[in-house]
C-alpha cells in the first residue's frame, strides 16, 4: 500500500483530499499543526470506513521540526505521494502590509514546500515512483487585490513545480500544481459573499473541496503518469 502525506490535511480542501486518496487505497498521513483535533477526528472517521489513516503534527515553517517529523514517518516506510496543501492568506493592501504579513504567508506556502518536499525527494526517488502535488491558487495566475503576499508565494510554487518536475522526471516522479479558484469553505466564507462569487466566477458559483480533491486524486494515480510540470486550474472559468 502506497503512503500519502497531506500537509494542512485538516482543513476544508485538505480533508477532502485525504478522503479521496484514502478511497483510492492509499495509506493517508494527515498533517496538522494547530488543527490536530480535526486531523485526529478525520483519521478516526477514515479508519471507521475501513481505510488506513494516521496523523502527524509539525510546523512546516520550522526546518528542523519538519525534518525530524519526516524522518520519523519514513522509518515506517516510503512516502510516494506528497500533497503540499498547507497555506495561509493574511490579506492587506500592499502599502499597509506589515513585514509579518508578508513573511508569515511566504513561510507557510513557499518555505513549507521546501521544508517538506526536500527531505522526501531523495527517498521517493529511490523508489522510482512518486507524485508531488502542490496546492496553489488562482491568485498566482491572475493576481488579487489585497493578496500580493499570497499571490507571490503561490506563484513561487509554480516555478518550483516546473523546475522540480524536470529534475525528477527520470525517476518516474511527476510534479504538478493545482490552482483552485473560489472554493466553498471557512476561509472563502470570510472573504467572498455570494454576490461577489457570482460577479467573479463565470460559472456563477463557488467550487467544492471535492472538486479540487478529484483532480488531486487523478494526478496521484497511475493514469496521470505522463502529466508533469503543469499548473492546472479548478476555478469555474475565472482565468
Amino acid at each position: 500500500m502506497r503512503r500519502a502525506l497531506v500537509t494542512g490535511g485538516s482543513g476544508d480542501i485538505g480533508s477532502a483530499i485525504c478522503r479521496r486518496l484514502a478511497e483510492a487505497g492509499l495509506e493517508v498521513i494527515i498533517h496538522a499543526h494547530q488543527g490536530t483535533d480535526k486531523a485526529e477526528g478525520l483519521a478516526e472517521s477514515l479508519r471507521g470506513a475501513g481505510h488506513t489513516a494516521t496523523t502527524a503534527a509539525f510546523d512546516v515553517t520550522d526546518p528542523e521540526d519538519t525534518r525530524q517529523a519526516v524522518e520519523g514517518l519514513l522509518a515506517d516506510g516510503p512516502i510516494q505521494v506528497l500533497v503540499n496543501n498547507a497555506g495561509l492568506h493574511w490579506d492587506a493592501p500592499f502599502p499597509g502590509m506589515s513585514q509579518e504579513q508578508w513573511t508569515r504567508v511566504r513561510e507557510i506556502s513557499l518555505d513549507g514546500f521546501f521544508n517538506v518536499t526536500q527531505p522526501l525527494s531523495l527517498p521517493m526517488a529511490r523508489t522510482r515512483w512518486g507524485r508531488i502535488i502542490t496546492i496553489s491558487s488562482v491568485a498566482a495566475l491572475m493576481g488579487n487585490p489585497g493578496q500580493v503576499n499570497y499571490a507571490a508565494a503561490k506563484a513561487g510554487l509554480h516555478g518550483a513545480t516546473k523546475s522540480l518536475a524536470r529534475e525528477l522526471a527520470s525517476r518516474n516522479i511527476t510534479v504538478n500544481s493545482v490552482a483552485p479558484g473560489i472554493i466553498s469553505g471557512r476561509m472563502t466564507g470570510e472573504t467572498f459573499d455570494q454576490d461577489t462569487v457570482k460577479e467573479q466566477v463565470p460559472m456563477g458559483r463557488a467550487g467544492e473541496p471535492e472538486e479540487v480533491a478529484a483532480l488531486v486524486g487523478f494526478l496521484a494515480s497511475e493514469e496521470a503518469s505522463y502529466i508533469s510540470g503543469q499548473i492546472i486550474s479548478v476555478n469555474g472559468a475565472m482565468a
